[in-house]
C-alpha cells in the first residue's frame, strides 16, 4: 500500500482539506487528536464525517486519526468514523496486542450496526511510547485489518526522558523495531513528521534516514513536504532503470538459458540480485497505480 506522503490536517478545517485535495498527497488524515483543540474535539466529528468525500475527491485515501484510549473520547470517536468513505483508522499510543484487539473489535461492531463490509476499514496504530516500541512485534500481528505501523517521535523521546537532536541517533532504535516489525507482518512503516517545515533540506535527511531502515512514508504536518516526501519514498528512477535492465537481462540469458547467473556490465547477477530488481519495479508499479487514481 503506497503511504509516501500522509498529511494531518485538522478534521474541522474545510478550507485547509480543501487546499490539500490539490497536492498529490498519497493520504489525507482528518484528524481528530493532537491538531484539535479540546473544546472543539467532539463538534469536529460530524465535520469530519462532511468533509471525508472533499478529502478523497482528487484520489488521496481518506484516514483520521481518533483519541487515544485514555481520553475517554475513543468511542465516541468510533461510532462518528467508522462510515461509508473512510479507508482508514489512526489508533495513537498503541502499548501492545490489547490494545490492538479492542480496537479491532469496536470498528467490527460498528461496521456490523451501520451494515459495512467487515474489515473494509483499515488499521493503523501508533507507536510512541516505550512500552509501545517493546511490544511492537505483537502489535503488528494482532489484526488482519492492520496495513501500517507509524512512529510517533515527540512522545517517545519525552517518554524515554530525552530530546531530538540534528543526528537522529536517539530515534534509531525505534525506528528500526518499528521497521523490522512491519516488514515481518507485511505493513508499511511510515516515519514521525518533522516539526520544521521551514527547514527543507532538514526534513529531506530525515526521510533519507528513515528510508534506509525500511520506512516507506511520512506524517506530514504542512503542505510544502508532500512533494518531497513523494520523492524520497519513491525508488529512484536510477534505480527503476537499473532494475528494468537486470531482470530483462536474467529473464533473457538467465532463467531463459537454465543459468543462475549472468553477468551485466561487469556485475554478475544472480536470484537475489533479479528479485530485488523485482521488487524495485513492483514499488513503483504500485505508486504509478497511485498516481493514476489520483489523475482521474
Amino acid at each position: 500500500m503506497v503511504r509516501r506522503s500522509d498529511l494531518y490536517l485538522p478534521s474541522n478545517n474545510t478550507h485547509m482539506i480543501q487546499k490539500a485535495t490539490t497536492l498529490g498527497a498519497d493520504v489525507i488524515s482528518l484528524d481528530l487528536e493532537d491538531s484539535v483543540a479540546p473544546a472543539e474535539k467532539v463538534g469536529a466529528r460530524k465535520i469530519l464525517v462532511e468533509n471525508i468525500p472533499l478529502a478523497g475527491s482528487t484520489g488521496s485515501r481518506v484516514w483520521t486519526r481518533i483519541n487515544a484510549w485514555d481520553s475517554d473520547l475513543t468511542l465516541g470517536d468510533l461510532d462518528a468514523v467508522v462510515t461509508e468513505g473512510i479507508d482508514g483508522i489512526l489508533l495513537p499510543k498503541c502499548n501492545g496486542l490489547a490494545d490492538v484487539r479492542r480496537i479491532d473489535d469496536e470498528i467490527t461492531k460498528r461496521e456490523k450496526a451501520k451494515g459495512l463490509p467487515v474489515g473494509k476499514i483499515k488499521l493503523a496504530l501508533l507507536i510512541e511510547t516505550a512500552i509501545g516500541v517493546m511490544k511492537v512485534n505483537e502489535s503488528a500481528g494482532g489484526s488482519g485489518r492492520l496495513e501500517a505501523l507509524i512512529f510517533g517521535a515527540v512522545d517517545y523521546l519525552r517518554d524515554m526522558h530525552t530530546v531530538r537532536t540534528a543526528s537522529a541517533m536517539e530515534q534509531y532504535h525505534a525506528r528500526a523495531a518499528i521497521g523490522v516489525a512491519a516488514r515481518t507482518y507485511g505493513l508499511v512503516a511510515e516515519d514521525a513528521p518533522y516539526g520544521n517545515f521551514k527547514d527543507a533540506d532538514g526534513f529531506k535527511l530525515d526521510c533519507e534516514r528513515s528510508a534506509m531502515l525500511g520506512f516507506e512514508g511520512k506524517m506530514l504536518i504542512h503542505p510544502s513536504q508532500v512533494a518531497v516526501a513523494n520523492a524520497v519514498y519513491a525508488p529512484a528512477p536510477d534505480r527503476v532503470e537499473w532494475a528494468k535492465a537486470i531482470t530483462k537481462c536474467f529473464e533473457e540469458e538467465g532463467l531463459a538459458k537454465g543459468k543462475a547467473s549472468v553477468a551485466y556490465q561487469g556485475n554478475m547477477i544472480d536470484i537475489p540480485v533479479y528479485n530485488d530488481g523485482r521488487n524495485i519495479l513492483a514499488r513503483q508499479a504500485e505508486i504509478d497505480a497511485a498516481e493514476a487514481k489520483k489523475a482521474h
